[in-house]
């Protein structure tokens, strides 16, 4: 489901579905899992355990954070620290750092990363069914449908950030940093630049990559369920998409696509060429895009049959400490990008 790793450090951390994170370390995978929370994790649909982030500090403070469904399928976001063993969590957890009731059981979300300003980002899908039934993408006094921006080094569970954008705003969630969103399947800041990818998916005909300048990338609204991708979803309701961030690039569901799956742009040191490069990809088609974001646009967009998993099932990307790019297969493969 996700892989990352610690600031500095040379393990791969990998999240499985199920519940287990495993450490692979000089190619091999450890035999017992840095953490299993296997009986806390729901696992139909596209519940699951579904990503995991570092503290900035964790080499001097061991704290690490959780994404998953519980087991009445609601959203969880908690705390843990490594135990005296550096290869194993402490299996006790710190505290739960959000709480959030989930409709239905699909479109989770579920991404969660620390942000270049030590902020904890956390990615929620609309709820679930189809077609934002709840009208949550564009409902400001919901978390769902959502990127929220919380400090987690302030007062437990979590502090609201006092610039925040919609702090003080009457109705509105103050934890809510980007909305419009029916299920960002991955988002990310360029290591360089900090701006901001995020990957939406789609309803029933197009998927959306956007990309924002970190500058402007508060308080942005995606546009969903006004809209899907660049078109307008429900017609009949109006389709004003005045304030709307409309996404770089988009694709449609032709030759089995269904699914975007957002990665990240290059910043590693083993291709050089490729610095600068985002990528994504699609879940059902396995296909491998890229694109740079330039002036405002995507341009250069290419793409890359031989980073495609052999099983299909592109779920997620990632990205190890020194910015070296993996592609997760959801049948069961981690793939490194490296020269040819």
């Amino acid at each position: 489901m996700y892989l990352t790793a610690p600031p500095g450090d040379p393990r791969l951390f990998i999240v499985e579905k199920g519940g287990r994170v495993l450490i692979v370390r000089d190619g091999e995978v450890r035999e017992r899992p840095f953490l299993d929370v296997q009986p806390l994790v729901s696992r139909g649909s596209e519940q699951g355990l579904l990503s995991m982030a570092f503290h900035p500090d964790y080499a001097s403070n061991g704290r690490f954070f959780v994404s998953y469904t519980n087991l009445e399928g609601d959203s969880r976001v908690v705390e843990y620290r490594v135990s005296g063993d550096p290869d194993v969590a402490d299996p006790s957890p710190v505290r739960a750092i959000l709480a959030v009731e989930q409709p239905f059981s699909n479109h989770n979300g579920g991404l969660i990363t620390f942000g270049p300003d030590r902020m904890l980002y956390v990615g929620l899908g609309d709820g679930g069914s189809g077609g934002d039934p709840e009208e949550n993408g564009q409902d400001l006094g919901t978390l769902l449908g959502k990127i929220l921006r919380l400090d987690v080094d302030g007062a437990p569970p979590y502090e609201v950030p006092p610039d925040n954008p919609f702090v003080g705003q009457g109705g509105a969630r103050g934890e809510i940093w980007a909305y419009g969103l029916r299920n960002p399947w991955r988002f990310s800041f360029d290591r360089d630049t900090r701006d901001v990818f995020v990957a939406d998916v789609g309803q029933g005909t197009l998927e959306e990559l956007n990309a924002v300048p970190v500058a402007e990338a508060a308080g942005v609204n995606y546009g969903w369920d006004v809209t899907e991708g660049t078109r307008c979803f429900e017609p009949s309701q109006g389709c004003d998409r005045t304030g709307f961030t409309l996404p770089v690039e988009e694709y449609g569901h032709s030759g089995g696509a269904c699914s975007v799956t957002g990665g990240y742009v290059y910043r590693g040191s083993a291709l050089p060429r490729l610095r600068g490069v985002y990528f994504y990809g699609d879940f059902c088609a396995g296909f491998v895009r890229s694109f740079r974001f330039s002036g405002g646009a995507a341009v250069m967009g290419d793409d890359w049959p031989q980073l495609a998993p052999a099983e299909g099932q592109l779920s997620s990307f990632g990205e190890d400490a020194a910015g070296e790019l993996y592609v997760l297969s959801g049948a069961g493969s981690v793939y490194k990008v490296v020269p040819e």
